[in-house]
């Protein structure tokens, strides 16, 4: 997609946005099957939920570019975020209205999307599912949401429900060499795969990350990645595990508190780091599950607001008491 001159700052998140079905990278099942439904004229109403990034809102948006012409779209979209106000009197007034009107020299049915549908309180929900019945003659809704279990079953039963998963790394991996070489950067292949690793199946993510990153530096490589978004790198996360399954308590943890001191790491990101480790390490079976059940005991007083120092603490002492019951085997 061409950036527009007047936007020269446009996010990459929007000036890469898909502009139609085509164009999107993803979920081939899911939109062959909403292809169908739009040549038959035939489209029920919809719900798509899944991660953020995975093109929820862009499906949508390129449907409603196919189904309507520029001059056409304003009259016939009714687009609502979670920004605007959605509670049960919007339904009456703003949604009632916009469905029950029809449009003189316009032909079809109206479109109406309601992003980030599951903070909808649960009235606005209910006062929903009448609207979505006495005007399915003429209007059509799409609600789009991460968490389906935010959604009353009401809703859920009045909709053709589309899961988008996260991107698997080759379509975000694809996606991501088009924008670099659209942007000409300079992208080092270990650069790229950090991009794609810490992504983690978002595409709004690597974008934000890759822009963000191509900023700050004129090479992206793995190293401005991770420092760009303050991730431990997976090289300091070996360090770590090393210090705690080799050394002593006092050395490990100064050893820990020194590399922290240096970069700056969040020891809630570093848990996550670790707890991959733990899983890809072969440690006998009661150990790996000692070890997940404390790494989640700390994460969760992590969230609770305890002391970082404190917690590093715990989290050397459970890899010394594992050490402990391998060694009295």
């Amino acid at each position: 997609r061409k950036m527009s001159k007047s936007t020269p700052n446009l996010p990459w998140v929007e000036k890469y946005r898909p502009e139609s079905l085509d164009d999107l990278i993803s979920h081939e099942d899911i939109l062959s099957t909403i292809s169908g439904f739009l040549a038959q004229n035939r489209l029920p109403h919809l719900l798509f939920y899944g991660p953020p990034g995975t093109g929820k809102t862009s499906t949508i948006l390129a449907c409603a570019r196919k189904l309507y012409s520029t001059t056409q779209f304003n009259s016939m979209v009714l687009e609502l975020n979670a920004s605007d106000d959605r509670g049960i009197g919007v339904v009456r007034n703003q949604i009632l209205s916009f469905a029950s009107t029809r449009t003189i020299f316009n032909k079809g049915f109206k479109l109406i999307i309601l992003d980030e549908a599951d903070a909808m309180t649960k009235d606005a929900q209910n006062a929903l599912r009448r609207v979505m019945e006495k005007f399915m003659e003429n209007t059509r809704f799409c609600l789009i949401c991460n968490y389906l279990t935010k959604i009353i079953p009401a809703i859920q039963s009045r909709c053709t429900r589309f899961r988008f998963g996260p991107l698997t790394t080759d379509k975000i991996s694809s996606r991501l060499e088009y924008i670099i070489k659209v942007e000409q950067l300079n992208v080092t292949e270990d650069g790229l795969n950090a991009l794609v690793t810490l992504a983690n199946g978002d595409m709004r993510k690597a974008l934000n990350i890759l822009q963000s990153s191509s900023m700050a530096y004129n090479e992206v490589d793995e190293d401005g990645v991770y420092k760009c978004t303050g991730r431990p790198r997976r090289d300091d996360i070996k360090k770590i595990m090393k210090w705690m399954l080799n050394e002593d308590y006092t050395t490990a943890y100064r050893s820990i508190m020194e590399l922290n001191m240096t970069t700056s790491m969040a020891l809630q990101d570093i848990i996550e780091q670790i707890h991959l480790f733990v899983h890809e390490v072969h440690f006998p079976v009661a150990v790996r599950i000692y070890l997940l059940d404390k790494l989640a005991d700390i994460e969760h007083r992590l969230a609770s607001g305890t002391s970082e120092k404190l917690q590093l603490g715990s989290l050397v002492s459970a890899f010394q008491h594992a050490r402990n019951i391998v060694a009295a085997k």
